[in-house]
């Protein structure tokens, strides 16, 4: 007969430990009119904390990163190549070791105002700048709680709950469900970097998590109340974020089922193999399984796992992602806030929405495409409209295409999941070309 994992000690780190993480990551705190998590509060206060030296530290950051970089492309020291932490930092190939070097270069030109005003304003690096100083926050954060989370058995528990639904549907593991709420209340780029660890550690396959990344990382819903008071549209909040999660749950379908995503190949990452287990024995009720499934993740947690965790996270996001954050995200929003480059593609969607009856297509069409580079930018650009319809209409598809290069597409691109920028790119235009019609038909049922 199979050992049983249920303990009172492996109940107690799954219950108390699990209780923990999800109080901090999942739970809805109410914030004014909205909602937050206690996970947010926390990333308020760091970044509060360290108010305007923020910027000089990412800087900081970006040039240990290049000059490190630097090093180890060259020297290729064994001091960081047998490190892994220092490896996971350092060691890169030649496009990534460019791109570190120009955020470096970006971040002190924003930081010192130095430079063309094209790269130092607000609309480019200064906001790409201050969006690493919250992702940095973000980071330090949850580091180390994102174990709470992710080993003390709640994600074992919600995938044997949650698999009869979220599989048929979605073609992912129930754990999945996790990954969803973290971003509802909490930050899209949080979720994306829970998938990717997930992955990383063997409990995703590469198709599951990269259909994860691009479908399930909703912006939270602060950031959609946020982006209807910006666009003059609040006082419909309740249709326009109804209508955000009734599109997104379609297209998620949807999207599972076609190409990029279906041709990802379906495969674990090849250095830990598969370690999720979903699979309810016929012997077992669904409910006694999912608890058996906890403890005996459970059981390996400790103070020391949460350490060397937290440490890979932190170490990996600091002085891999940041930089490269910096540079490409520099570098898109110069693109779309100097250049008519998005005005001059746009022309296609502009014809497309006019064939939906969606007033003021023309001026409406660069915002359905420039939120590819961030997801903010269609409502500053949708503000000078006068139709609600088109606001409506353009503010819900900012909020569903979701592969944001500023945000997660960077992240995305940087995991080794196989999907790349082109690849991004079709599943982003294929997520604006479903969503308008079902946006407008929303829209037109609810008389906006």
């Amino acid at each position: 007969m199979e050992k049983s994992h249920i303990t009172t000690k492996n109940l107690l780190k799954f219950i108390l430990g699990s209780a923990f993480g999800i109080l901090m990551f999942l739970v809805p705190i109410p914030q004014g009119e909205s909602f937050t998590t206690l996970l947010d509060f926390l990333k308020s206060w760091i970044k509060g904390l360290f108010g305007s030296s923020l910027p000089y530290i990412i800087m900081v950051i970006l040039i240990v990163s290049a000059v490190m970089s630097l090093y180890d492309y060259f020297a290729k020291p064994d001091w960081i190549r047998k490190n892994h932490y220092l490896t996971r930092a350092f060691s890169t190939t030649p496009l990534y070791l460019v791109s570190k070097i120009i955020g470096a270069v970006f971040a002190v030109m924003v930081v010192f105002g130095i430079g063309p005003e094209q790269v130092i304003s607000a609309d480019t690096g200064a906001t790409i700048v201050d969006l690493c100083g919250t992702l940095f926050s973000i980071v330090l954060a949850f580091s180390f709680i994102m174990p709470f989370l992710t080993d003390c058995g709640i994600m074992e528990f919600l995938g044997v709950i949650a698999k009869p639904v979220v599989r048929p549907l979605f073609h992912v593991p129930g754990r999945a469900s996790v990954d969803l709420i973290a971003s509802w209340f909490g930050a899209s780029n949080a979720a994306v970097i829970l998938t990717r660890e997930q992955y990383m550690r063997g409990f995703y396959t590469k198709r599951e998590a990269g259909f994860i990344m691009t479908n399930f990382s909703l912006v939270s819903i602060p950031f959609c109340l946020m982006v209807a008071d910006t666009m003059g549209i609040a006082n419909i909040f309740p249709p326009f974020y109804l209508c955000i999660c009734l599109v997104g749950i379609i297209l998620a379908i949807i999207i599972a089922r076609i190409p990029p995503i279906r041709k990802v190949p379906d495969t674990y990452r090849e250095a830990v193999g598969k370690q999720i287990n979903e699979e309810i024995p016929n012997e077992k009720g669904i409910l006694a399984h999912a608890v058996e499934m906890s403890c005996k993740r459970a059981e390996n947690f400790t103070a020391r796992t949460v350490g060397e965790s937290g440490l890979e996270v932190m170490v990996g996001m600091f002085f891999d992602l940041i930089p490269i954050v910096v540079s490409w995200g520099t570098i898109a929003l110069i693109i779309a806030t100097y250049t008519p480059f998005f005005k001059w593609i746009s022309y296609p969607m502009a014809l497309y929405l006019k064939v939906l009856g969606v007033p003021e297509a023309f001026a409406a069409a660069p915002a359905t495409l420039v939120g590819f580079t961030d997801m903010f930018i269609p409502a500053l650009l949708a503000v000078g409209l006068t139709s609600v319809k088109t606001k409506f209409v353009i503010g819900v598809l900012s909020l569903v295409q979701i592969i944001y290069l500023t945000e997660v597409g960077t992240i995305i691109i940087k995991s080794e999941i196989p999907l790349n920028f082109w690849k991004l790119l079709v599943i982003f235009l294929e997520r604006t070309i479903i969503a308008i019609p079902l946006i407008v038909l929303f829209a037109n049922a609810i008389g906006v």
